[in-house]
């Protein structure tokens, strides 16, 4: 009798462990695919950065910030190091352009990066639906207190290495990439942009 008790004792626990590494496995799961989950419920027409656009454009822009109405991001960007991707967007290279004053403007953030939940994976990992845009696709910057409107020409992928793509160029553009989910250490995905208008009332595409 006691041993059978000791196995039903054993058989409780095992189930029980069993159940909450179900129910650990399945969270993480949830968290690191939340971005991805979000990304299906995005409306390019209706959505939140799409609501802050509008607001904005009644008021006085006073924060530098990068909006991309199709994927729903509506980010600050600083100059510095690293460590303002904790926070939004990294200006890389701000010597080599600016919307302004032409040259190659180039923005960079976090593709994935996990946090406890899935709202702050969703936080720290601003750019994880960056490999949703297409040619055609519009890039809205706040620079200065004036906006401007980029249109996406070119996609590509490069090597970790390739710091080609942070030069100067002759022709205004705006460079925008991210690690691919292969990690830092894998490549980057890079997206090309034209400066289309500026100082403009934004119309968004469908």
């Amino acid at each position: 009798m006691k041993i059978k008790k000791k196995r039903d004792y054993k058989n409780i626990i095992l189930t029980t462990i069993a159940l909450l590494l179900l129910l650990i496995g399945g969270y993480s799961l949830y968290n690191i695919f939340s971005p991805m989950i979000q990304s299906q419920m995005i409306d390019p027409k209706n959505n939140s950065t799409v609501k802050k656009l509008i607001k904005t454009s009644e008021e006085k822009i006073t924060e530098n910030r990068l909006y991309i109405p199709k994927i729903d991001i509506n980010l600050p960007y600083s100059q510095g190091d690293a460590s303002v991707m904790e926070k939004g967007a990294w200006w890389r290279q701000p010597q080599n352009g600016n919307p302004a004053d032409g040259g190659n403007f180039i923005l960079s953030a976090h593709r994935f990066i996990m946090g406890l939940t899935p709202e702050k994976t969703l936080k720290k990992s601003p750019f994880y639906n960056i490999g949703r845009l297409e040619n055609g696709d519009q890039i809205i910057i706040d620079y200065d207190g004036k906006r401007y409107v980029y249109e996406i020409t070119k996609k590509f992928s490069v090597k970790p290495d390739s710091i080609e793509i942070e030069k100067r160029t002759k022709e205004p553009q705006m460079t925008l990439y991210s690690c691919t989910f292969g990690g830092s250490s894998d490549g980057r995905d890079v997206f090309i942009a034209k400066l289309k208008a500026s100082d403009a009332q934004v119309e968004i595409k469908k």
